[in-house]
């Protein structure tokens, strides 16, 4: 299982490093950072599965930081918790209401007790089942609730994307090269969404199988799975040995004892729009983003291909 990873931002080298050599200690995966726009640009790229802010920053207060973190679909999820000197009950409303924050600590602190704290907030969290325990992505509730509101709006597009193959991987190459499959897809997500979509984008992971969501327009979402399916098969081969890279396969033995090859892994994706409706519960756009990735699936088995996408409902 991976480590719950902690972003802690504080422009005060040795708050910081100490924040970090505790936390490490403690089992955690812990990222710094000073400033609020290098922040933000870790949780875009790879959402840690708590943030620890300070308020007063060289280029942004903590709360705009927080506010933006509620903002966005991919990021509203993450716990934060205030860590500064500023403790007037403004500062703490501002915090505690305006930003939602889980907590507001006041300067100076004891470390156990922030421990402590940190602990609840990640517990509180783990159980309303809201990030996969692997990748960070908002999973379960979370994309539920973005299917709820799909359905009540127009002008979106979802695509459902699947890795294929990937079971197989991991009976070869073990679960814990498995992990770095799912992480490694999630960032190269994240990465294209940024480049490609908008900050309302939306990306999760079911909480079961190697699938993922991936909300945005018709027309981004079409270009950001475009070039979703382009780099996965450029760089998908990095996760095998040497010779299953040259041969484009890996070999296993079927229930009979006898050879098989099995392909490289490669993408998967079904594409809806609201154009593709009316879909009139959340289990009938599930069903019919399956049905469209199933078909996407087949497609590329007859052409020959890799990863590929399908759009539209049938």
């Amino acid at each position: 299982m991976s480590k719950e990873k902690i972003l802690v931002v504080e422009d005060a080298p040795d708050i910081s490093s100490l924040l970090k050599i505790y936390f490490t200690s403690q089992g955690y995966e812990v990222i710094t950072a000073m400033r609020g726009q290098a922040a933000l640009e870790i949780c875009r790229k790879t959402p840690p599965n708590l943030a620890l802010l300070d308020v007063n920053l060289p280029d942004m207060e903590g709360y705009e930081i927080g506010k933006a973190l509620r903002q966005s679909a991919r990021t509203r999820h993450i716990p934060v918790i205030f860590l500064t000197a500023r403790g007037e009950k403004q500062d703490r409303l501002k915090g505690l209401g305006e930003v939602q924050a889980e907590y507001y600590i006041v300067k100076p602190f004891d470390i156990e007790e922030v421990h402590t704290i940190v602990k609840g907030a990640l517990d509180r969290a783990r159980q309303k089942n809201l990030t996969h325990p692997v990748t960070n992505l908002p999973t379960a509730e979370l994309i539920n609730e973005q299917y709820r509101t799909l359905l009540s709006t127009s002008g979106w597009a979802l695509a459902l994307v699947q890795i294929n193959g990937f079971e197989t991987f991991t009976q070869s190459y073990g679960a814990v090269v498995g992990e770095e499959v799912l992480k490694f897809t999630a960032l190269l997500m994240s990465e294209i969404i940024n480049e490609l979509g908008r900050p309302e984008d939306f990306a999760g992971q079911m909480i079961v199988g190697p699938a993922f969501v991936i909300t945005s327009s018709p027309e981004a979402l079409q270009a950001i799975c475009q070039k979703l399916c382009e780099r996965f098969d450029a760089e998908i081969g990095l996760h095998y040995n040497y010779k299953d890279r040259r041969n484009g396969h890996i070999t296993i033995q079927d229930d009979e004892g006898n050879p098989r090859q099995i392909p490289l892994m490669s993408l998967s994706i079904g594409v809806l729009t609201s154009e593709d409706g009316p879909f009139y519960d959340i289990r009938e756009l599930s069903e019919s983003a399956e049905e469209v990735r199933q078909r996407a699936l087949a497609e590329a088995r007859e052409q020959g291909r890799k990863s590929h996408m399908s759009i539209g409902r049938v």
